[in-house]
């Protein structure tokens, strides 16, 4: 057994075909886990799964979800269970961002209700809805297991032109602490990960950096050279297997003592 512990764990990843989601699959199965790679990207999820069945060993298997309809995330959980007989981790990390200022004068990028809602639906809804029915089965089954919950530290700053997303990331930072309040009596622990800057996933896409270089009134360029310029002590981004690294750490019983509190990966990132 190695020094973590999680051989033979079973661990659901929300969006975990691409960027940190896809990490930390990456990370669970290196580690000996089994590994349900929940994505709405069937075709990306399921190929991942292969892979890592190939690279790892392992029975890693992928399930369509849409974390914003219950009866999918109920239809996953069950899949899970099927294949593995038990959930043992969850990793909340399905997510978007549409940077959107509150008013633009020129009509552009302005928030709209549907931009509104879809986030608050992903981004929190979909938390809710995945904590709840993994919880409820570690529950019925006496109990025991972690839930980690993906968060931002722009929870807590706020960000210009992600006043919506920011809100969602400061939700995940309260329901963290309020549901490690209600499932610790069940010996489930909740911890969430708020990641700094990380190398580029399509997050960080063309359309992502020209978006929210319009909502602060510069260039893409002007924008990139900004983002260079943010304080690391360390001086450099953070790698998103580093954020995995964390992630597997935190659900192992190396770590059975962390509980209700968020961690944050950043190399020390301050605005200063």
């Amino acid at each position: 057994m190695s020094w973590l512990g999680l051989e033979d764990k079973v661990a659901i990843v929300t969006g975990g075909a691409c960027g940190i989601g896809r990490a930390v699959c990456q990370g669970f199965a290196e580690v000996g886990a089994n590994v349900v790679v929940a994505d709405i990207d069937e075709r990306g999820g399921s190929k991942l799964a292969v892979d890592l069945r190939e690279q790892f060993g392992g029975k890693h298997i992928a399930a369509k979800t849409d974390v914003t309809e219950k009866s999918s995330v109920d239809a996953m959980v069950a899949a899970a269970l099927d294949a593995f007989g038990r959930i043992d981790i969850l990793v909340n990390n399905a997510g978007i961002l549409i940077p959107r200022l509150l008013v633009d004068p020129a009509g552009k990028e302005e928030l709209t209700e549907q931009i509104w809602d879809k986030m608050i639906s992903i981004n929190q809804k979909g938390y809710y809805l995945c904590a709840q029915a993994v919880a409820r089965v570690m529950i019925g089954s006496g109990g025991r297991g972690v839930v980690i919950n993906m968060t931002s530290e722009s929870g807590l700053e706020g960000s210009e032109g992600q006043s919506v997303y920011a809100a969602t990331k400061a939700a995940i930072y309260s329901m963290t602490r309020s549901w490690a309040k209600e499932l610790g009596r069940h010996n489930i622990r909740v911890v969430g990960i708020a990641p700094g800057i990380v190398e580029a996933t399509a997050l960080r896409s063309d359309e992502y950096e020209r978006a929210v270089a319009y909502t602060r009134g510069i260039t893409v360029e002007q924008f990139r050279e900004k983002y260079e310029q943010v304080s690391i002590p360390l001086g450099r981004s953070g790698k998103l297997s580093e954020v995995a690294n964390t992630v597997c750490f935190l659900t192992s019983e190396r770590a059975s003592y962390i509980h209700g509190t968020v961690v944050n990966i950043s190399g020390g990132k301050s605005r200063a």
